[in-house]
């Protein structure tokens, strides 16, 4: 399984292609829209969000509400499109036209692409560079992974998220009796907490940098359950399960930190104290009696929920201006924005979500028979009684 995907922040369209689905594979655009819109809230979004209202199309791959085994374009428009049909169109313009609507950017902006695909690609206009490197292709992989969300729930393995730290207020470790639950609290929340006590000062948190013309980052977790024993890879490094985890969350934008379990915290302590024991139980199978490790052995899945965190740096984009160099003049200049939001940690949890399913998804293709969906969730199934008796 794999996907690419198209389209610029104020293009006509974002579009991802998918391949590698299994046939026979229930979804619809509902399923993926459901998602989209899970993205677009949160406590401290911007007007960018007041404008689009992201719906999923299905362009190919899927009929009557199953996959064919054939690539699948999911396509969601750009509702501000047509404010940027001069400055964004694809066709050729005059020099005339080019100075009256192309709004040439030459000032790069600390903390974005702007610079350095400017010189990595030869680009004068930085234009060129912010419209692809926009937090908005985000969209199309939160809608990939819905795809990979449904398939997975197909097959038994469920996902929630949630925030665990909002500039520097940070969530206490409450416990939880299902996913569910876990999901319901935090879908009703603002910020995506399942800590009541702490979402109301992470609330103020953000209105507090937003008043301040600043921006905050914060922590997210992503929660999986149902995944089976030995999922991933101890030969090769590049199958290793929890790495391609570890990579798929830090190429969300303004991650910049990525963690299983423990995971810096195992520093601090003794090796007792941070590996997980095995029991086995004729109804369970092999189990550990704790999950300091987030799920993972030797690159490979242990059984036990997955947990993976991700840490997001504050948004890049400030009302409060910043000092850069112009490209051309090479004057120093105080960078401003004209709109932003001041806070997306709530809906980088949902793309943290959409990211590990997709990972988690194509490891689980890769592993068993995908060809008919049907053909892998009996393989599945009958794996996963295999080794209970191993």
């Amino acid at each position: 399984m794999r996907y690419l995907t198209a389209g610029e922040s104020h293009g006509p369209q974002l579009t991802a292609i998918i391949e590698g689905l299994p046939a026979g594979m229930p979804i619809t655009e509902g399923d993926i829209s459901e998602e989209l819109a899970r993205r677009q809230k949160g406590h401290g979004r911007g007007r960018r969000m007041q404008i689009e209202k992201d719906q999923a199309f299905i362009a190919s791959g899927i009929r009557h509400g199953y996959t064919l085994g054939s690539p699948v374009a999911l396509v969601v428009e750009n509702k501000d499109w047509k404010h940027w049909t001069k400055i964004m169109g694809s066709e050729p313009i005059s020099e005339e036209e080019a100075e009256e609507v192309k709004r040439k950017i030459t000032r790069p902006r600390p903390g974005h692409a702007d610079l350095n695909g400017g010189i990595k690609y030869g680009h004068r206009d930085l234009r060129n560079v912010l419209e692809r490197s926009s937090a908005r292709e985000t969209t199309v992989r939160v809608a990939a992974g819905a795809v990979a969300k449904k398939m997975l729930s197909l097959l038994g393995i469920e996902i929630a998220s949630q925030v665990l730290e909002i500039g520097g207020i940070k969530a206490e470790s409450l416990p939880y009796s299902s996913l569910k639950e876990l999901k319901d609290a935090t879908e009703a929340s603002p910020v995506r907490c399942f800590d009541k006590g702490a979402e109301q000062n992470m609330m103020d948190a953000i209105d507090d940098a937003k008043k301040n013309g600043d921006s905050i980052g914060g922590i997210v977790e992503v929660i999986v359950e149902g995944m089976p024993a030995g999922v991933g890879s101890y030969v090769h490094y590049d199958r290793k399960l929890d790495a391609r985890l570890a990579a798929a969350i830090m190429s969300i934008n303004a991650f910049k930190g990525a963690e299983i379990g423990i995971g810096f915290e195992a520093a601090h302590r003794f090796g007792s104290e941070v590996h997980d024991e095995i029991a086995w139980d004729q109804e369970r199978g092999y189990y550990r009696t704790s999950n300091r490790l987030g799920g993972f052995e030797g690159g490979m899945t242990t059984g036990m929920p997955i947990v993976v965190r991700g840490v997001m740096k504050p948004i890049p984009t400030l009302y409060k201006p910043l000092k850069s160099v112009d490209i051309d003049s090479k004057e120093t200049f105080q960078a401003s924005v004209e709109r932003s939001d001041s806070c997306a940690v709530p809906a980088a949890a949902v793309v943290a979500e959409a990211v590990v399913a997709w990972e988690l998804a194509a490891a689980i293709a890769e592993q068993f028979p995908s060809d008919q969906f049907g053909q892998l969730a009996s393989y599945l199934e009958a794996y996963r009684e295999e080794i209970k008796e191993f």
